[in-house]
């Protein structure tokens, strides 16, 4: 994957008071600018593990531990969509 460096200014004052290293703190930033394309539904799930560099299970992991769903559709929602997916099953082909 061919990649881009884009720069972010923090105060170093930040980095002190979060004892991290400018390292992690660009690794952070970049876990939130991912997962934040992932929950507008700019890159999916897949797309947003192969950028970090995880598999998709470790991406959801992630997304768990920041307290984000990996499903953001409602219970009432997924309802419909399987009910839908299981009308189409049933039908026969050409009906």
């Amino acid at each position: 994957m061919d990649k881009l460096i884009i720069e972010v200014e923090l105060p170093r004052d930040l980095l002190v008071a979060l004892n991290v290293s400018a390292d992690e703190a660009a690794r952070k930033a970049q876990e939130w600018v991912v997962i934040e394309l992932f929950r507008e539904g700019e890159i999916s799930s897949g797309k947003a593990a192969e950028i970090l560099g995880v598999t998709k299970f470790q991406f959801i992991q992630l997304l768990d531990r920041r307290g984000i769903p990996y499903l953001d559709s409602s219970p009432e929602e997924l309802a419909h969509e399987l009910a839908v997916a299981t009308s189409a099953i049933q039908r026969p082909k050409g009906g």
